[in-house]
């Protein structure tokens, strides 16, 4: 005999045994889900984005994807302490100097352009004050366990990466292996290295689902949207085509079956809606934002409001804004 044969099939037993350990911890408070900086996110998973998930966030350029998942990420350390977090960034499309200038503004309360020393008719020359205010962030920032893969990978280079990472920053506990939690995030999916971006996306889910099982890992991945949502009829006032659906994310069967919560991202001003699906919604300006939670594994899907200060880089929540019928307006629940 060469060796023991592993067994393709486990009792169902281990599963219960695993469930109760995994509610035993829920209610000691020993395992606990990562937290969002915003309540109604977190209600749309379990108090927060559980461990050995994988988050897709879709959205047309310019709607905040990537300041979504940056303010996450800022926030996540403060918002979830004691749960030993490292974050793994694969930035593939924006370079990290401007990534962290974006990070400073939120610090200054500053344009980004003031921070270039661009801003001519605004808040004026960069003052040393507010240069100084982002090189102390930046030092207290840097001990973060925060680190960053710039060169697109492959799909085999993605999976790679990951498990050297988890496996090198694991450590020994009474014999035991234990790994950090770990935050994954890739801010472009498609901008892993293949020529077929569909099969490329089906194996991109595959592998987040294998690594998520062997890992105490959370992947959040930033996801565009297909072209249909462009079509003149789906942008008219007060129309269902308003909303972003399943089907508007780019390779939606690809990410969607593996994705344990998906997120539409939409901002009706950029097409100049003003009254915003059949409720008819009022959008009173650029600045606000649609999260349409479209999966929710162990949660319920459902519709928010959100406000974006692109001059600090910040998403904030806000009230459901009134409704128009007729010559009504009413308040309507989301």
């Amino acid at each position: 005999m060469s060796g023991h044969k592993v067994l393709p099939w486990k009792s169902r037993r281990e599963g219960y045994i695993s469930a109760l350990k995994y509610m035993k911890g829920r209610m000691e408070g020993t395992i606990k889900t990562y937290r969002t900086p915003w309540n109604k996110v977190n209600e749309a998973g379990v108090d927060g984005i559980e461990w050995n998930s994988l988050v897709v966030i879709g959205g047309r350029p310019g709607t905040g994807k990537t300041l979504i998942k940056d303010q996450i990420i800022r926030e996540g350390f403060k918002l979830n302490k004691g749960q030993n977090i490292k974050v793994l960034e694969f930035t593939l499309e924006m370079v990290s100097e401007k990534s962290r200038l974006r990070e400073f503004t939120s610090v200054a309360k500053k344009s980004y352009r003031y921070l270039c020393n661009a801003d001519s008719k605004g808040d004026g020359p960069l003052s040393q004050m507010d240069f100084e205010t982002c090189k102390n962030y930046a030092i207290e920032a840097s001990k973060l366990p925060v680190d960053e893969v710039e060169t697109p990978p492959s799909i085999e280079e993605f999976e790679d990466t990951i498990t050297q990472y988890m496996e090198t920053n694991a450590v020994e506990e009474n014999g035991e292996k234990i790994y950090f939690n770990t935050v994954i995030t890739l801010d472009h999916s498609i901008l892993i290295k293949g020529s077929n971006k569909h099969e490329l996306l089906y194996l991109l889910g595959e592998t987040c689902t294998k690594l998520k099982r062997k890992y105490p890992i959370i992947f959040i991945i930033l996801s565009q949207l297909g072209r249909q949502v462009e079509s003149p009829e789906r942008n008219e006032d007060g129309k269902y085509g308003n909303y972003i659906l399943e089907t508007d994310l780019f390779g939606a069967d690809a990410l969607l079956q593996h994705a344990d919560l998906v997120i539409g991202i939409n901002r009706p001003a950029m097409k100049f809606i003003k009254y915003y699906g059949p409720d008819r919604f009022i959008i009173e300006d650029d600045s606000v934002l649609v999260f349409h939670f479209i999966k929710c594994r162990n949660g319920d899907t459902r519709m928010s409001f959100f406000r974006a200060k692109y001059k600090t880089m910040e998403i904030e929540e806000m009230e459901t804004p009134p409704i128009v019928t007729g010559k009504q307006i009413g308040r309507a629940h989301v």
